[in-house]
């Protein structure tokens, strides 16, 4: 079926999706760009050194924040750490609570995932190559210990699991959808993590993702807390990077990433 996604000359041991205000994660690093055949990445990758590991950093919504959730390239972004030998995957992401004893400046190393969003690629199999891929559990185990152990020994408050309900975006939920998305016990709520996840996956790289929740997603119902601003949401992370900076980017696991169930598929150019 072709070719694996072509080498770049520089290579990363741990690979940064970055959300909102992430964007100082690294110092001392490399700028690169990597072409894919699913378009430009979200800007360039910056690699660097954390300790004695090379990581690849990519702010998911661009440098200034120029892509929406439903418009971010994540075929190309993953594609692009495909390429640079990227096998370990953190996905650290500002979201919001939908249970009332996850309160902002809590982490959350979630789980499971439900995708409630529309419209976005999110398959690097679009034929003639047909891959079910395995998802039953969509973020990797090792990592995600690996995440909350990072998040203890920096002190701060961490949930261990969780389910993260993705929304389209960019707006946020309406008090109705909210409440029923907390009816359901998911705790977290977030735009981007479908389809990061899943391509992820496709990919075969390991992934874990680790909320920083900002705020209570519309208010929860009786509680007098306000619904989420867009401003509030921004402000609140800008406080806070300096935790997620030192938190949510600790060593991967050694060994081999999981395989699909059957050969690890090749992503080829289309």
């Amino acid at each position: 079926h072709g070719e694996l996604m072509a080498a770049s000359p520089v290579r990363a041991d741990v690979g940064v999706f970055g959300g909102s205000g992430l964007y100082r994660f690294l110092d001392d690093v490399t700028e690169i760009t990597v072409d894919t055949p699913y378009g430009p990445t979200s800007g360039p990758i910056h690699v660097g050194r954390l300790g004695d590991r090379t990581v690849a950093f990519l702010a998911r919504h661009g440098a200034d924040h120029e892509f929406p959730p439903h418009l971010v390239p994540y075929r190309a972004n993953v594609w692009a750490r495909h390429s640079l030998g990227v096998v370990n995957v953190f996905g650290p992401c500002a979201s919001g609570s939908l249970q009332a004893h996850v309160a902002p400046g809590h982490f959350v190393v979630p789980h499971q995932l439900v995708d409630r969003t529309w419209g976005r690629p999110d398959s690097f199999f679009d034929g003639p190559v047909v891959h079910h891929v395995a998802f039953a559990d969509p973020y990797d185990e090792q990592l995600r210990q690996v995440a909350l152990a990072a998040c203890r020994d920096e002190d701060v408050l961490v949930h261990d699991a969780g389910t993260v309900v993705c929304v389209q975006g960019p707006r946020f939920s309406t008090r109705a959808e909210s409440q029923w998305f907390g009816s359901h016990g998911w705790e977290v709520i977030n735009m981007t993590q479908h389809p990061e996840a899943v391509l992820c996956r496709e990919a075969g790289l390991r992934y874990a993702a680790i909320a920083l929740i900002t705020d209570f997603d519309a208010g929860l119902e009786g509680s007098g807390v306000p619904a989420v601003t867009q401003e509030e949401v921004f402000a609140f992370f800008e406080q806070n990077v300096e935790t997620v900076r030192r938190g949510p980017h600790p060593a991967p696991p050694p060994g081999p990433p999981p395989q699909p169930p059957r050969a690890r598929p090749r992503l080829r150019p289309r």
